[in-house]
């Protein structure tokens, strides 16, 4: 082997480069969860030293981030690393984008993206297939993958896509541009530089073939089965563990990990780190990171004291809970009716919903009083999302993880009359209502949430009304004609009456994003419909979802099913042939009172009853 060397480098470094990746290494696949992962260790280290306050000069003073190591060979071929560089690239991009509209200064990191030669650009990651893509989400954000057949390209959208759903809000104001100097000048890489491409793949099997060390499931499996004293009971236990830590490595790569993190968390946590610099790590984030030590360190909490403790935890709780989280996974990922819930909490990115379920779980409890916790508690994390998004209120991991703490511990093994109680009274004492919608709007907080929020109120419409109807398929952005937000108004201050509704053409466009003032459409209906008027628009919408259909008379027109249902309901629907500013305001009260049925109390109880 030929000379190798190893330096550490920054971001603004190692992206000041262009890089090649060898066409048998082309693939970018990286998931959500991958990205979820990454955006919060580094959003995370970086709260670890940001104050309120803090100037991008301050930067000088923080920690580093170590990413990992990539291998490289001298002429700038990647052999290990191109997924998270690539992705690092997707989040350059959108923190970019992000400054565009941010009254803070900027950071340039325009040199670290791309680099132009004759008006052409070339990305950091040179791969021509995907640099349309690249140069789409670069110039606005977006890049039509309707008719795309790359595997990579349209994973590297969605993954863009995930980002912007996923980057904490706290983040897009006055910390922003010290973030972005953070980033680019604290996180480091090991770069692995070798001469041939050959040294670079030894260098790679060397370092993913030797020294394998045992993660932290299986030490504590190892500890938890040391401490069984019978021979065939201790290889039961093994056997078991072993089957399903198999079944939660199938539903995702890490799940076995994931599991014991939100299963200890959920049941056993009493404490959590305090919100301010050099805080001591507590149960919660020790959990997080070595759990298999605060087990053998808090055993006695844990009841654990003798063999048959160590038996009881694994052949039981451990087998109860491990299927419990599949199935919430399952649910997560593939609607099922009776707990759609789960699938809504998971739509929108709410992770935090796994701990707080399984905290209401009693180890004790029958399948049937499992299955209506399960319905109760995702039913109030639903509403409890919707009552903050509703309100303009973040619901990222670093806003509320005090909260969703301290709702963990609430409702820990509490009866289902108890959690009744407990979450009714929860959403009551909330310092905001559903009466914030009179206010709702699209911005750019509010995006990541109003396509769930307008396909909610589309499918129980329909739903309500006998129609088949899927909500999977409103929110699914993987399809190749996936739904979009419609404005019901054009971008033409010229259009219809909205020079006399409006003195200028900037208050036009702030009330077209006005909640009552959208719909959803498939993507290529709705850029076909852009520039038309309401009065030919409304026609279209004839042949669309309910919700759509709702604007047009024919609606109300041999409809009985969908008269009875809004008059039982007292909703107050009509249709519009022309649409002005009064419309919009009577529109947005009538989603008001949808919204008020979908996410009422009252399912709380009904599901209590049931």
């Amino acid at each position: 082997m030929n000379k190798i060397t190893g330096n550490a480098v920054i971001v603004r470094t190692l992206f000041n480069n262009r890089y090649t990746v060898q066409y048998y290494q082309r693939e970018y696949n990286w998931g959500r969860k991958q990205i979820e992962e990454l955006i919060e260790d580094l959003t995370n280290e970086f709260f670890e030293f940001y104050q309120v306050g803090d100037s991008q000069r301050d930067v000088m003073r923080y920690g580093n981030y170590f990413l990992g190591p990539i291998i490289l060979t001298n002429d700038n071929a990647i052999i290990d690393g191109q997924q998270r560089l690539s992705s690092i690239t997707l989040l350059l991009i959108y923190l970019n984008n992000l400054q565009k509209n941010s009254t803070y200064s900027k950071v340039n990191i325009d040199n670290l993206i791309y680099s132009e030669m004759y008006g052409q650009k070339t990305f950091c990651i040179n791969v021509p297939e995907r640099e349309p893509c690249l140069e789409g989400l670069f110039d606005n954000g977006d890049y039509d993958i309707t008719n795309e057949t790359s595997e990579s390209v349209i994973n590297l959208y969605n993954r863009y896509k995930d980002i912007e759903e996923i980057f904490p809000d706290e983040l897009k104001g006055e910390a922003l541009p010290v973030f972005i100097e953070w980033l680019i000048d604290n996180v480091v890489f090991i770069e692995i530089r070798t001469d041939s491409e050959q040294d670079a793949h030894k260098v790679f099997v060397t370092m993913n073939d030797r020294g394998l060390r045992l993660t932290p499931t299986e030490m504590l499996k190892g500890y938890l089965l040391s401490e069984i004293d019978d021979d065939n009971t201790r290889n039961k236990a093994n056997d078991l563990w072993k089957a399903k830590v198999l079944k939660l490595k199938e539903i995702e790569k890490d799940g076995d990990a994931d599991f014991i993190k939100n299963w200890l968390r959920a049941q056993y946590a009493e404490s959590i780190r305090e919100g301010k610099r050099d805080a001591e790590n507590k149960d919660f984030e020790i959990i997080g990171t070595t759990f298999h030590k605060w087990v053998r360190e808090n055993k006695s909490i844990m009841q654990l004291n003798k063999s048959s403790d160590f038996e009881r935890f694994v052949l039981k709780d451990f087998n109860t809970f491990s299927d419990l989280y599949i199935r919430l996974k399952q649910y997560s990922s593939s609607f099922d009716k009776e707990y759609e819930y789960v699938f809504y909490n998971a739509d929108r990115g709410f992770t935090l919903q796994y701990q707080i379920i399984l905290a209401s779980i009693a180890p004790s409890d029958t399948m049937d009083i499992i299955n209506k916790k399960i319905k109760l508690v995702s039913c109030f994390i639903d509403q409890f999302i919707a009552v903050r998004v509703f309100n303009f209120k973040t619901v990222d991991y670093s806003s509320i993880r005090y909260t969703v703490f301290n709702i963990t511990k609430k409702i820990r093994r509490k009866s289902v009359n108890e959690l009744v109680s407990i979450l009714k009274d929860y959403i009551k004492a909330m310092e905001y209502t559903l009466e914030g919608i009179d206010g709702f709007y699209l911005n750019q907080f509010t995006r990541r949430y109003m396509l769930h929020i307008l396909s909610r109120m589309t499918y129980y419409l329909e739903q309500n009304c006998g129609i088949n109807s899927s909500f999977a398929n409103y929110v699914n952005r993987q399809q190749k004609n996936p739904y979009e937000i419609e404005h019901i108004w054009a971008d033409d201050y010229t259009q219809g009456n909205h020079q006399v509704d409006f003195a200028t053409e900037e208050e036009f466009k702030n009330f077209r994003n006005k909640f009552g003032g959208l719909l959803i459409l498939p993507r290529d209906k709705n850029r076909s419909l852009q520039d038309m008027e309401y009065t030919k628009k409304v026609v279209k919408y004839d042949s669309e979802n309910l919700l759509a259909r709702t604007l047009n008379v024919n609606c109300y027109r041999n409809n009985p099913s969908f008269l009875r249902f809004i008059q039982n309901a007292n909703l107050p629907f009509q249709p519009y042939a022309q649409f002005t500013k009064a419309e919009l305001i009577e529109r947005q009260k009538l989603y008001k009172e949808i919204c008020k049925k979908i996410w009422s109390l009252d399912l709380l109880e009904e599901i209590s009853n049931s």
